[in-house]
């Protein structure tokens, strides 16, 4: 969340970051609680003063054989106004909190500013379009003859959204996952976790996943617990409320699925593996100082991109303008790759950087070279997503007689497989 003495002290700037994004903010309701908050500590704190004072006098009055009852009906009287004071404090300072967890990060000053994906600008681009001699089949039709997937039967099973991977499909899955972790654990020095595939409300509340975006996810009532929409919600929360002893930056690497109801995106690229409910994806995070964080970003985005180039797809990254931006980040570069019997771009990552928003949320903190408890910047980005990868092989990858070429780096962990046929 936002520093609410950053907001304070820069209303306008906040304001116009929120108008920027699209954002509808109630900057001067949060200010307001504030004000309301600082008061109540002001009022409580002379009262409490008033009250040491006044209750001193009591046993100086005993001696004196004075009766103190007056005077102490008036210390139980000021003693029952701060409890008052207490409890109004304690819901001014919830409602501020609950405030402040609504109001999106404010954009890097870097972030160009445009108000839909229209106005982001293509950064760079990898590769090229790949030329058929023949119609590209969609991957939804490849993977029904191939036998990769049975997305019917996966409905069956769960509802739609739910695939079921079957054969080659699912080894060729498999080996996606292993390949990334291994690159980005051998190659780019991260240090793989297997952490939990649920969590509870505090720690989506952390990564900014609650309590903005409840309704796109699924819950497990009963237990208070989420199933994970990204490994970026653990992995992230790993160090909540504490501050690091670990050299920064930190760098985490980890496969999960994700489960998104994506409630607002109903109706939208539903045809095969486009949009689904359950996905498999392998995450990238980074903890660094706030001196390193860009620089981070710059070099995590890259290491995304290289499990790309390693396969051979073409693609492109475009960075998000303020309108586009997702909620916590303060910006963001998206990876797309080239989908060629769509003829659209396929998002595969966002690589974000958060600046100190969700450690601010978490309680994540490092102690700074004056040894000063300080928040750390977070990053993370999808290294990369999965199947929309496995609908960028197979569309790329194709022959004419409809079987797939395998891409050489997955050889090996395909067990010396080369295509599907």
């Amino acid at each position: 969340m936002l520093d609410i003495r950053f907001v304070r002290e820069n209303a306008d700037a906040v304001k116009t970051a929120m108008k920027n994004r699209n954002a509808d903010a109630d900057i001067d309701a949060v200010i307001a609680l504030d004000d309301r908050r600082r008061a109540i500590v002001a009022e409580g704190e002379e009262l409490k003063a008033e009250r040491n004072r006044i209750s001193k006098s009591i046993g100086l009055m005993i001696k004196e054989g004075k009766d103190p009852e007056a005077i102490k009906a008036q210390v139980r009287e000021m003693g029952d106004r701060i409890s008052a004071f207490d409890e109004e404090l304690r819901e001014v300072e919830a409602k501020l909190r609950e405030g402040l967890l609504y109001i999106p990060n404010k954009p890097s000053s870097t972030t160009p500013v445009g108000l839909t994906e229209q106005d982001n600008p293509l950064i760079r681009s990898w590769g090229e379009k790949k030329e058929f001699g023949f119609e590209p089949k969609p991957h939804w039709d490849l993977g029904a003859e191939l036998g990769l997937f049975d997305l019917e039967r996966g409905a069956k099973l769960s509802g739609s959204g739910f695939p079921l991977f079957i054969g080659k499909g699912a080894k060729l899955e498999r080996a996606l996952i292993q390949f990334m972790l291994d690159l980005h654990t051998e190659q780019h020095g991260y240090i793989e976790v297997a952490p939990p595939f649920m969590c509870n409300a505090q720690t989506m509340t952390g990564t900014g996943q609650l309590p903005k975006f409840a309704e796109d996810m699924y819950t497990v009532p009963l237990d208070g617990l989420y199933p994970i929409p990204t490994a970026e919600v653990p992995v992230t929360n790993m160090y909540a409320q504490e501050i690091l002893d670990k050299e920064l930056p930190i760098l985490h690497t980890a496969y999960t699925p994700c489960f998104r109801r994506e409630a607002g995106s109903a109706g939208k690229d539903t045809r095969g593996l486009l949009r689904v409910h359950q996905f498999d994806k392998v995450e990238l995070v980074k903890f660094t100082t706030p001196e390193t964080s860009e620089q981070e970003h710059e070099k995590l985005t890259l290491d995304a991109e290289k499990v790309l180039q390693l396969l051979g797809l073409h693609y492109r990254v475009i960075e998000l303008c303020t309108g586009d931006l997702g909620f916590s980040a303060a910006k963001c570069y998206d990876i797309e790759l080239w989908a060629p019997a769509q003829d659209k771009w396929l998002e595969v990552s966002s690589c974000s950087n958060f600046k100190d928003y969700q450690a601010r949320r978490a309680n994540i903190r490092y102690r700074n070279e004056d040894g000063k408890p300080t928040f750390v910047h977070t990053i993370n980005g999808s290294g990369v997503a999965l199947p929309r990868l496995v609908i960028a092989i197979m569309e790329n990858y194709q022959n004419e007689d409809g079987s797939i070429d395998l891409p050489e780096a997955l050889w090996p962990y395909m067990g010396g497989l080369r295509k599907l046929a």
